[in-house]
């Protein structure tokens, strides 16, 4: 539709009051042009900015950035550390093992090319070895159940081993090597399948797989009950959630982790309605890390927020919204923390207090800084914010609301500094959620909820006994045997 644009009056056939009529509705809609014009910058400030979002200045994963992925930058200063190993570091060779299964000798001519002699004397000289697998083939172990008869006409029949079920049946081994594929290196049913037959010549079906995996998780849930309650124990403990596909609708995945323990649990919701459901979070006594979503602001316990979001936010307001300014606040903020997080981890623990206030002190001058360059907006119910139908609160920038929760949180944010065991970022956490994102990149989404809870569940248990740096081959052997390895809960 092409705009018409009317035709100007003739002023010499205009009267005063007329012409003033006009000076007044030209004026009018001259400001209601500014109003506009000012909303059309903000709202093209705003997708441009969405346009440089990436996962180097914000939370969006690095998945994300296609083919314009940012180079790395490191936290490390220059010079910090030499390329390569470090000093000290026991390094990782291949060395020659003292337990050799065979051996196999290299003998040159028996007889001397010289006096044409037979050789008298042998002697090994080098050994070199090389690391093979064994064959690799089904071991089919036949039980028999022998009845005996006694003279006086009684029989007695031998019973059959726990776990002995049927003419035919996998046993603990096999079941463990699929769920192994399948649920921990996310290998999907049909390739797990044709893995299984291409080692061992087995011919597993795929709902053969899957009921394995639901009977490892029917043993599990014990155990990861015992895991969520030592987590809920710890005195510190990080938390995050992210958003997965189950029945091609979002629902959340929750994590609760320590260094040792992690507990997943996926939910419908995100906020209070699913920590209440889940029974876990509502209980941490300690300190909660995470990532500052309102809801766990709300839980009863002591807080301490993720510097990496921050650092990367700070990073994109130095680079993008405050590039044209003279004062680079934002890049003093991001440089104050990394500089807090080296001493304490020079110091080996929280810092003393004289160290503590001059944090504290500069810090203070940031915000002010960063406050006297990004002002709060306020609602104050001018023509520019009819030309937007704008209701409620009025929206802030970017730097304006990270200021202002820099500022309400101090203590969460540098609470690394003065509790004794916080970590600067909540990384352990996003680390525990990383790998259903692999999940769910593969396989797509969660077909049922019984499927995504036998997942999280033996997801749980096989990432603790990860961390705790114990053989996961042997653990799925020990569950399918019904005497699933317990994990260390403490300590």
């Amino acid at each position: 539709m092409i705009a018409v644009t009317p035709s100007l009056p003739n002023l010499n056939d205009l009267s005063h009051a007329q012409k003033d009529e006009l000076i007044v509705a030209l004026f009018g809609q001259h400001q209601l042009l500014i109003a506009q014009q000012a909303v059309l910058v903000q709202r093209i400030t705003e997708l441009e900015g969405r346009l440089r979002l990436n996962s180097r200045n914000s939370s969006k994963p690095p998945s994300s950035d296609a083919l314009s992925k940012p180079a790395p930058k490191s936290l490390r200063q220059c010079g910090e550390r030499a390329n390569g190993g470090q000093k000290g570091h026991p390094g990782n060779t291949l060395r020659q093992s003292a337990a050799v299964d065979e051996t196999i000798t290299h003998q040159g001519p028996t007889q001397c090319s010289v006096c044409q002699l037979p050789m008298q004397t042998h002697e090994v000289i080098e050994t070199r070895q090389v690391f093979e697998l064994p064959e690799l083939r089904v071991r089919v172990i036949a039980h028999q159940q022998i009845r005996s008869t006694c003279a006086c006409g009684a029989a007695h029949v031998g019973a059959w081993p726990q776990g002995v079920n049927a003419p035919a049946q996998y046993g603990a081994s096999v079941k463990a090597m699929a769920v192994n594929f399948n649920q921990y290196h996310l290998v999907p049913l049909a390739r797990t399948g044709a893995l299984m037959e291409d080692l061992y010549g087995l011919n597993l079906s795929q709902a053969s797989i899957q009921s394995f995996a639901q009977d490892a998780a029917r043993v599990l849930q014990a155990t990861v009950a015992a895991i969520g309650q030592a987590v809920q124990a710890a005195p510190v403990v990080h938390a995050d959630e992210t958003g997965i596909r189950l029945k091609g609708r979002l629902h959340w995945l929750h994590c609760a982790v320590t260094p040792m323990l992690t507990w997943l649990a996926p939910h419908p919701r995100r906020g209070s309605v699913a920590f209440e459901a889940l029974g876990l979070l509502q209980g941490i006594k300690g300190t909660l890390i995470h990532d500052g979503l309102i809801s766990y602001k709300a839980l009863a316990c002591t807080h301490g927020l993720c510097n990496a979001h921050h650092l990367r936010e700070l990073v994109y307001v130095h680079e993008h919204e405050n590039e044209k300014a003279w004062d680079s606040w934002a890049s003093d903020m991001g440089q104050l923390l990394v500089q807090g997080l080296r001493e304490v981890a020079q110091a080996g623990g929280p810092l003393s207090a004289p160290r503590q206030a001059w944090f504290a002190g500069q810090w203070t001058g940031l915000l002010e800084r960063g406050e006297a360059l990004n002002p709060q907006t306020r609602r104050t119910g001018t023509s520019q914010d009819a030309a937007r139908g704008a209701r409620g609160r009025p929206r802030q920038s970017k730097a304006a609301n990270l200021l202002k929760r820099l500022r309400e949180y101090r203590s969460d944010v540098w609470r690394f500094m003065s509790d004794e065991g916080v970590p600067f970022t909540n990384n352990l956490a996003e680390q525990a959620l990383r790998m259903s994102k692999v999940k769910q990149k593969i396989s797509g989404c969660f077909r049922t909820e019984h499927g995504a809870s036998t997942f999280f569940t033996i997801r749980s248990y096989l990432a603790t006994m990860t961390k705790q740096k114990a053989n996961l081959f042997d653990c799925l052997i020990s569950v399918f045997d019904r005497q699933p390895v317990q994990p260390r809960f403490a300590g």
